[in-house]
């Protein structure tokens, strides 16, 4: 009687554990779908990231050129000016053709610099958006890799409190990566302070 007893605990037990061990495994299952999801659009954000970065710079890069050639097209209206100051009470059209050159320029070079000085805090608007997402991605990916590890233990263990705090990291994790896949303004900025 006693063994019988002893054999169905032994049952159940090993039921139980057996119980656990599946719900590890469709634990592990699906928090690895989704990563593999998020994973795919995090990179496709990071390229995206590396593009605005890119055109940014490229911006920038195009704006200093305008702004050394308006100095150099002020440098030349000086000239001229100075020019009619020496040759004063003489007319001179081809000064004064100079001088409207210039004043062309330097009001075109004002026009394309300020255009290309909005379309570089675009590119860098547009970075600076992705790269609150990719800080999503980023928590998410942390917390379900520890969710992971932590399911493993409690494969290991048969701990049951292991597996519902691994489901808690899993659920920030979750949380985390449907924001960035939903674009949601979701960010624990402390944490990724903390974190960068």
């Amino acid at each position: 009687m006693q063994e019988m007893s002893d054999l169905q605990e032994k049952l159940d037990q090993s039921e139980a554990k057996n119980r656990l061990n599946n719900w590890v495994a469709i634990s592990v299952a699906i928090i690895a779908v989704f990563m593999a999801i998020t994973k795919v659009k995090d990179d496709n954000i990071v390229q995206t990231m590396l593009q605005a970065k890119s055109d940014a710079v490229d911006s920038w890069n195009e704006y200093q050129s305008k702004k050394i050639k308006h100095h150099m097209a002020e440098l030349g209206l000086n000239q001229v000016r100075a020019l009619q100051v020496l040759v004063q009470g003489k007319e001179s059209e081809e000064l004064a053709s100079q001088q409207k050159q210039y004043q062309d320029a330097i009001a075109r070079y004002q026009t394309e610099e300020d255009a290309l000085s909005k379309k570089a805090r675009g590119f860098e608007k547009q970075y600076d958006d992705l790269n609150f997402r990719d800080d999503q991605f980023d928590l998410s990916d942390a917390t379900l890799s520890i969710s992971l590890a932590m399911l493993a233990i409690t494969s290991l263990t048969g701990k049951r409190k292991l597996l519902a705090l691994a489901w808690l990291f899993a659920g920030f994790g979750f949380l985390m990566g449907l924001a960035g896949l939903m674009g949601l303004s979701l960010h624990p900025t402390a944490l990724v302070k903390l974190l960068s």
